[in-house]
């Protein structure tokens, strides 16, 4: 099983390369960003800490890639930093946009001192669409090794977002996230993004998830954030 999802995502991948037409034009894009709490798929990544997060994209018509760090706090003696490396390609049909990457999510300082106890992969595959203003999409993110040994796992999300003027945006996803050896959980956010100047945007959401009998971390909260991009 876990052999076919891999497959499946790569021949997707492939297909959606061997059809892109390139823009011969290779793009640097920094970004920095502060946050009240760092909340991944509704969970706390900072015992609801702030933190200070940046990341460089490069772009060469579809193709991407990039690294983003952030700091995290998971417990004594586990990571204090994590560093995202990325890479992908988003063809577009129509009104379509595709995105079919692979992520690598790194840590240092990992659980016990010992590497690669919490860093782990995943393959991505992900679409979205315009009505009008609106836009809906749709993502499957795939692990075959959670971390600590929790097996494989599928994060599955919708997604929508609504500008109600030149400068305010409403957006909102759900999701679920399947863990062979965990628990599994629902999670939901919502929230309203602000765009300052030209590069600048605030963004004050809400998070959630059905599993707060898990710890503080699972429960709802509100975060806001600062990002800049250039």
């Amino acid at each position: 099983m876990k052999t076919m999802k891999i497959a499946l995502v790569a021949a997707a991948a492939t297909v959606a390369l061997s059809g892109a037409a390139m823009a011969q034009e290779l793009k640097l894009s920094p970004n920095i960003a502060f946050t009240s709490d760092y909340v991944f798929r509704g969970i706390s990544q900072t015992q609801e800490d702030p933190a200070i997060q940046g990341g460089l994209d490069l772009t060469y018509g579809t193709f991407y890639a990039g690294v983003w760090g952030s700091n995290v706090d998971f417990g004594v003696k586990d990571p204090d930093l994590e560093v995202d490396i990325y890479a992908g390609v988003k063809p577009t049909l129509g009104d379509t946009s595709f995105d079919f990457g692979v992520l690598y999510y790194g840590y240092r300082k990992d659980k016990n001192g010992a590497p690669g106890a919490n860093s782990y992969t995943e393959l991505k595959a992900a679409a979205s669409h315009t009505f009008g203003p609106a836009t809906l999409g749709a993502a499957v993110y795939y692990s075959p090794e959670w971390p600590g040994k929790g097996g494989d796992a599928t994060y599955v999300e919708g997604n929508a977002a609504l500008p109600l003027t030149k400068r305010f945006t409403v957006s909102g996803a759900v999701g679920h996230q399947e863990i062979e050896n965990y628990t599994s959980y629902n999670t939901w956010n919502v929230g309203v993004g602000y765009l300052v100047g030209e590069n600048l945007t605030v963004d004050v959401r809400y998070h959630d998830t059905d599993e707060h009998g898990l710890g503080k971390i699972y429960d709802s909260r509100v975060a806001v954030s600062l990002k800049a991009a250039f």
